[in-house]
């Protein structure tokens, strides 16, 4: 059950990865982040490899998986980053759990791994867990909850980020298997921080370079510490991605919705704590159902 072991790592690593990637949107757009925690995940990625492993022989299927899967991330990362940035971290990471109900239709099509009997209660978690999410104890049991789903730009923005990353994950897999662990990564978040780069140049040519190099450095160690602790958890979750398939490993990692509910709430000051939590485990459970098989 190693594989197990270094999916609830990444967890662990992808929760703290959102705590601190919010901390520097308080005063950074979601393209100075990106670029910063990226490059920062990247370059570490790079030394690892180097000091491991050295550079792997690279398959015949690479070269799609990191068109397709760079391309993908660019805008998945995007849409995450600026969800977390303008609504809570517990209505928002928690919608991401529902990427193995997504994984049950790209999975099949792309890497051929077909759902099971117990997919479908699984789901059923996954949509009450969801509404949960979003109830308001005042308002009773009504529609509201999954009004609030398409209505709140953040939870629209998250369940884009699910269907996106239910196709990415797979390329993960795909380049991985062609790669390495290590060097998949480093060259993903390479991909995503140069997708960046137009946006942050852009914006530093209107606002003054001087200007957004001061707001990168006011916030450099939260997004320093974003890089290492995305760069961690993705090296975890590739590496557990050659040892069980794709459905499981992200179920597991989705754990860390919990995880993040509980940040919201002692760093942040959320609201709505029970609900929330409440609605992320019954989540969570979900995809733990899901990756029984």
């Amino acid at each position: 059950m190693l594989w197990l072991a270094l999916a609830s790592g990444t967890a662990l690593c992808e929760a703290l990865k959102d705590a601190t990637g919010k901390q520097a949107l308080k005063s950074l757009d979601e393209y100075s982040v990106l670029l910063g925690f990226t490059s920062a995940g990247a370059l570490l990625m790079a030394i690892l490899m180097l000091a491991t492993e050295g550079p792997p022989t690279l398959g015949p299927d690479f070269g799609l998986a990191i068109l397709v899967g760079g391309s993908l991330n660019i805008l998945a990362f995007t849409l995450y980053t600026r969800a977390i940035k303008i609504a809570d971290l517990s209505l928002t990471v928690p919608l991401v759990t529902l990427t193995p109900l997504f994984l049950l239709v790209t999975s099949p099509i792309i890497v051929g791994e077909w759902p099971t009997g117990l997919d479908v209660m699984g789901v059923l978690f996954l949509i009450v867990g969801s509404y949960i999410l979003n109830l308001k104890p005042s308002e009773g049991f009504t529609l509201a909850p999954l009004r609030a789903l398409m209505t709140n730009p953040g939870s629209r923005m998250m369940m884009g980020v699910a269907f996106l990353w239910s196709i990415t994950s797979n390329f993960d897999k795909v380049g991985t298997l062609n790669s390495s662990s290590l060097f998949w990564g480093m060259s993903l978040f390479g991909t995503i921080a140069m997708g960046m780069m137009p946006f942050v140049v852009q914006r530093a040519w209107q606002k003054g370079a001087g200007l957004v190099i001061g707001e990168l450095r006011s916030q450099a160690s939260f997004i320093v510490l974003a890089g290492i602790f995305n760069a961690i958890g993705v090296s975890l979750q590739f590496i557990a991605l050659t040892l069980a398939p794709v459905a499981q490993v992200i179920a597991v990692k989705r754990m860390s919705a919990l995880i993040s509910v509980g940040f919201g709430y002692a760093l942040f000051g959320e609201t709505g704590l029970k609900e929330r939590l409440l609605g992320a485990a019954i989540m969570v459970s979900g995809v733990a159902i899901m990756a029984m098989d």
